[in-house]
């Protein structure tokens, strides 16, 4: 085989291993599967004070038998009072049981793109409310108590509340809750929201009894059970926190193997100093607590496998609170898209450290960042997404057009030097040291590096890898409309040759199915005739098995792509296309003109030949 189609050949195996990998990593999402009722108990486990030994007693106040306390709190919170939340971006309810933050969805994204589609549901109560399917997912607050303080004297996430005041949570409206522990401590909640996504919960105690009291205050994030809809194995969700500026991301199979960690139970504990957050992160949504201040305790835990709770913590230090005093603590709470620029604000203005880097930016975050920046300005000023991928997709290949150059010329160079290889090859008579020795003069002679065509390709892996990352994580491309039939980027195309693309009137496999990878719709197709056209500019190899794997290639692409999401394709569409004119031009340039449509015929007589063989 001559060193143009080695290099053609590594080409398309490297890609086939990125889009392999790719594969294997990202399987299609797949739609989420309601939960069979329970599975365990609400009860988030009770946390412990950052320098005050929890006692057995403090421990127990808030721990029972897990089938009974799922039924008794699926009653409370059913029938407990709710306090709304409407603001520009979300709605939802707070229930006055333990004053919980569980009900909370979005009104700018929805579930599907029917009409009727409801909000996509972020955070979701024990029992549900009678038409939400998701499982419990929910915030909590409460106060740990210290310094011999009884554990019942203290609010916990059972604690019923009360409203001072009337009136729902919106920007311009904070709400305050209060209890009254009938011993002289009285605890209020004042929980305020902007305009977007970020919640502010400050923390009060008031000390009316003649002893002063020791108590920390804590705040909770409880997930019961893994979420179904997205379990994607390259792109991190699970547990997310910083912790005085260093990031830690646990996935929730890794949660299930913490350590024991003594009253903790299964937990990993870290100690912040001055600042940092911790919370949960999907694909596009994302819950955090986030302290405005340090020194203050994070937690990651997990309830084991009967209540299946997994659990982040951020715990405050014990304060002292004296007689005829008030002590409290204040604390963000972010539940909402991971928008960029939203992150970015709140990291800037509020502030929140590092606050963008909740975003999963992959092994190359250092070209991913300013990808997914430069994805954001294109998006900006054209108005459409679809079309920000493919001016994305442009300058990409304009800045690394050096590298391909180099590439292309290097082959052209030795398809040059391919008559004398082969009048080298036929005097080595089998002599393999001979005909190496031989090249290598050749090559010295003429200035032609053989791997010169290899190694731009390697260096633009990193690149173009970085570019899927950017298409795939960003919230942008969610139900983003390109044109036509393409109504949503971060689906697969939603055409089908099995209808003949909407010509029939056929039901045809939806994405879940394992019958949907035959289910090709025009961009898969497309994608794999741009393979094609791409692989004809380089006459097909004469050796039988390297020219069968040439001839199937594009169209094992089109079959493996065609379950991605559209930006995607189209991302990969573009580039080949921009690929197969770039090296048409230089070759061509360098004397070299492909012969395309040879190429074409002369394969399509190999099949025939062969055909008539048999």
């Amino acid at each position: 085989m001559d060193n143009q189609n080695k290099n053609l050949l590594l080409t398309l195996v490297l890609s086939a291993l990125v889009i392999a990998v790719w594969t294997f990593f990202f399987p299609p999402e797949q739609s989420a599967v309601p939960p069979q009722g329970e599975n365990g108990s609400d009860q988030v486990a009770s946390p412990a004070a950052p320098d005050v030994k929890p006692t057995p007693s403090a421990l127990d106040s808030q721990t029972v038998d897990a089938d009974m306390m799922s039924k008794a709190t699926q009653a409370a919170v059913k029938d407990t009072p709710r306090i709304k939340i409407e603001t520009p971006e979300v709605v939802g309810s707070i229930s006055l049981l333990g004053g919980r933050l569980d009900n909370l969805s979005l009104k700018k994204y929805k579930e599907t793109l029917a009409k009727d589609s409801p909000d996509v549901r972020l955070l979701s109560p024990v029992g549900g409310d009678g038409t939400d399917a998701t499982k419990p997912y929910y915030v909590v607050y409460g106060w740990m108590p210290a310094g011999g303080l009884p554990a019942d004297q203290v609010p916990g996430p059972n604690t019923i509340w009360s409203q001072v005041g009337t009136g729902g949570l919106t920007p311009s409206t904070p709400i305050t809750l209060q209890w009254n522990n009938g011993n002289g401590l009285t605890f209020q909640r004042k929980i305020s929201v902007d305009d977007r996504y970020l919640f502010t919960i400050t923390q009060s105690v008031q000390n009316a009894t003649s002893a002063p009291v020791k108590l920390a205050p804590y705040g909770i994030i409880a997930r019961h059970g893994i979420p179904e809809e997205r379990r994607v194995y390259v792109l991190h969700e699970g547990a997310v926190r910083m912790t005085d500026g260093k990031l830690e991301e646990i996935k929730y199979k890794n949660i299930t193997k913490l350590d024991q960690s003594g009253a903790e139970g299964q937990a990993e504990v870290l100690q912040a100093q001055t600042t940092g957050w911790t919370g949960f992160t999907d694909k596009y949504w994302q819950t955090v607590l986030a302290p405005i201040s340090g020194p203050f305790t994070s937690v990651v835990k997990y309830s084991g496998e009967k209540s299946d709770i997994y659990q982040t913590e951020t715990r405050l230090p014990v304060i002292e609170v004296a007689p005829g005093a008030t002590g409290d603590a204040q604390t963000h709470l972010f539940a909402g898209a991971k928008e960029w620029e939203t992150l970015r604000d709140y990291q800037d203005n509020v502030p929140i450290q590092n606050f963008v880097d909740s975003i999963d930016w992959g092994w190359f975050y250092f070209l991913t960042k300013p990808m997914f920046r430069l994805l954001h300005f294109l998006h900006g000023a054209i108005g459409n997404m679809g079309w920000a991928i493919i001016a994305l997709t442009f300058i990409i290949k304009l800045l690394v057009f050096p590298l391909a150059r180099k590439s292309y010329i290097s082959m052209a160079r030795m398809k040059e030097l391919q008559p004398e290889m082969e009048k080298m090859k036929e005097a080595a008579e089998g002599d393999r040291q001979k005909m190496q020795q031989g090249m290598m003069e050749l090559y010295k002679k003429h200035k032609v590096n053989p791997a010169a065509g290899c190694l731009p390709l390697l260096i633009q892996i990193p690149i173009f890898f970085s570019l899927y990352k950017v298409i795939y994580v960003t919230i942008e491309l969610y139900h983003a409309p390109w044109l036509g039939w393409i109504h949503d980027l971060s689906a697969p195309d939603p055409s089908s040759i099995l209808n003949l693309f909407g010509l029939l009137p056929i039901h045809t496999p939806d994405p879940g199915s394992p019958l949907f990878i035959i289910s090709l719709g025009i961009l898969p197709i497309l994608l794999g005739v741009s393979m094609w056209f791409q692989q004809k500019l380089n006459p097909a190899p004469t050796d039988a098995t390297q020219a069968m794997i040439f001839a199937w290639m594009p169209w094992v692409f089109m079959f493996m792509l065609g379950s991605f999401a559209s930006g995607l394709v189209l991302y990969w569409i573009t580039n080949n296309t921009i690929t197969f004119l770039q090296q048409y031009t230089i070759m061509s340039m360098h004397g070299k003109r492909p012969d395309l449509f040879g190429n074409i015929k002369s394969g399509f007589k190999r099949k025939k030949a062969a055909a008539e063989e048999k």
